[in-house]
């Protein structure tokens, strides 16, 4: 069963290194609505500095949900949904190995972006560590939420946006805590709070996510 999860990792994987332009596209999106942010707020440093972890965190959140229709309408197109269904291996195994491998495509490229994109806002030097770990915190997590409602609207050709909108109440919280944890540890407060939150919604995310994510798949090919 393990073998095909990791099959369908190594596959996706590969899909992922082919489309790295498309990958890349999120990260433009997230650097390009930073950089015009100063526009409509004013360049100064001060202001962007107090509000530079939000608008970040807030981005990623974005770029994540745009992203959400590549996780299975492919695949539904394409009969790979039907093949996933015949696989020896539990729907829910294999819808954690595919949102691991979107994950690696989206929130891990947006993480590491982040220290460059503190420096853009002029962020403090804790920000280029304390960014990072927040995100790789947090976008496991939206992205796991976001596959519930992408498997919900799978066939429906509704698109990534409607799936963003369902998903979006469920990632306010990790909107909230992630950047507290932020913010506390960019002006060297205790964090511990806010990340034993996010680790934990991050192992409920784990568990209950690809359950109710393989549950509207099966909806969608019954």
């Amino acid at each position: 069963m393990l073998r095909a999860a990791v099959a369908l990792l190594e596959r996706d994987l590969r899909l992922a290194r082919r489309r790295f332009g498309e990958n890349l596209l999120v990260v433009g999106f997230f650097t390009l609505a930073l950089a015009l942010f100063p526009l409509g707020v004013g360049a100064s440093p001060d202001v962007l500095g107090r509000i530079g972890a939000g608008v970040i965190w807030v981005l990623a959140l974005l770029a994540v949900l745009l992203g959400l229709d590549r996780l299975f309408q492919p695949d539904l197109e394409g009969g790979g949904l039907e093949q996933m269904l015949l696989s020896p291996a539990p729907l829910e195994l294999l819808v954690l190995a595919r949102c691991l491998a979107h994950w690696l495509g989206t929130g891990l490229l947006l993480a590491l972006a982040s220290p460059l994109l503190a420096i853009l806002v002029h962020l403090p030097a804790e920000a280029l560590w304390a960014l990072p770990l927040t995100l790789l915190l947090g976008t496991p997590t939206l992205t796991l939420l976001g596959s519930i409602g992408a498997a919900l609207l799978a066939g429906s050709g509704k698109g990534a946006l409607l799936a963003a909108l369902l998903v979006l109440p469920l990632d306010i919280p990790v909107l909230i805590f992630g950047l507290s944890a932020a913010e506390a540890l960019i002006a060297g407060l205790d964090a511990t709070g806010a990340l034993l939150f996010m680790g934990a919604f991050l192992l409920a995310a784990l568990a209950l996510a690809p359950l109710a994510t393989a549950a509207a798949l099966r909806l969608a090919l019954g």
